[in-house]
């Protein structure tokens, strides 16, 4: 090989490692499909603000919220793959909205490409404390002889509230009135006034109310006991392999450079493990998980799995 074209192939490799190793080399864009004031959107800050400061770049959190998700997933999707822009999703953005929309303006399987998790959010099924059961199996009894009486606050029927809660119905073989509302607070709200008599929430949407109790717990859809509601039992050890749950993760626009996805996973799993942060996301009822791009790949498979199992047990038609 002639001396200038050897001398080029290496100067080229040499390269590779350096643009790795420059990301970012200007400010970070997460989009997100909540309001300012949510959970995802503060814990979308906290973890921005650790990152900024390890890379020296700010991350800048926009707020995309509407359409059961549908507008901030959009946005990200259609954002350029430059490596500048992520999408910080929740269940419903990149599972759940494939099985209750006929139709959407974006693709999650193919127009995302995983970067990491960044935790799992257990869901509470939670009573106004006037209900006479503490127990799965008392809720379920006192349900059948009373056949009108359990109503049951969600953020929509094809919400994953919405979706958990038919599932709980069906699988108890209960009567209930589903009664969605508009957003999250709404209908714990009215469940702790007693207009409705129960509620299906995240934990992190339910834990302030949980621990003065204003309402009561009675089990979460977490595959084990979880940290901070420890005497709650969860569904599955009722109904075994029950279990539905939230999620938070961080998802990129489909081309992104591999290097910028790495990074960023590399490093948003390193802030995840760190101690200070961790406690704070359990004390929003997350429970931190970390990882690369390949794990990530791999839940989100079974989590599609998961929830088109669900939605066809249910019966629900897409619209």
């Amino acid at each position: 090989m002639p001396r200038i074209a050897l001398s080029l192939l290496l100067a080229l490799a040499a390269a590779f490692p350096a643009v790795a190793q420059t990301w970012p080399a200007r400010p970070v864009r997460m989009i997100l499909s909540q309001p300012p004031g949510s959970s995802p959107d503060i814990l979308a800050r906290l973890l921005g603000e650790r990152l900024s400061r390890q890379w020296g770049q700010g991350v800048v959190v926009e707020n995309r919220p509407g359409g059961q998700n549908v507008v901030g997933a959009q946005a990200a999707a259609r954002a350029t793959p430059d490596g500048y822009t992520f999408y910080y999703a929740t269940t419903a953005a990149l599972v759940v909205n494939v099985y209750t929309f006929k139709s959407l303006p974006y693709d999650p399987r193919k127009d995302f490409v995983p970067v990491t998790m960044i935790g799992l959010s257990p869901f509470v099924l939670a009573v106004n404390p006037s209900v006479p059961a503490r127990t799965l199996a008392e809720l379920v009894a006192w349900a059948k002889a009373n056949p009108d009486a359990l109503t049951i606050a969600t953020e929509g029927t094809k919400t994953l509230s919405g979706l958990l809660t038919d599932m709980i119905v069906a699988t108890g073989g209960m009567k209930a009135t589903h009664v969605p509302y508009n957003g999250v607070q709404p209908g714990i709200l009215d469940t702790i006034q007693g207009r409705t008599l129960a509620t299906v929430q995240s934990s992190t949407a339910l834990n302030a109310h949980l621990k003065r109790g204003a309402l009561r717990p009675i089990a979460v859809s977490f595959p084990k006991r979880v940290t901070g509601l420890e005497q709650v039992p969860t569904l599955g050890e009722t109904w075994p392999g029950f279990q539905y749950i939230g999620w938070h993760g961080l998802a990129a626009p489909a081309g992104t450079p591999d290097e910028a996805v790495r990074r960023f996973a590399r490093d948003l799993d390193a802030v995840l493990k760190d101690a200070d942060v961790a406690a704070k996301l359990v004390e929003f009822g997350i429970i931190p998980e970390g990882g690369s791009p390949e794990s990530m790949g791999e839940f989100l498979r079974q989590e599609h799995v998961r929830w088109s199992k669900l939605v066809k047990d249910i019966g629900a038609v897409p619209e």
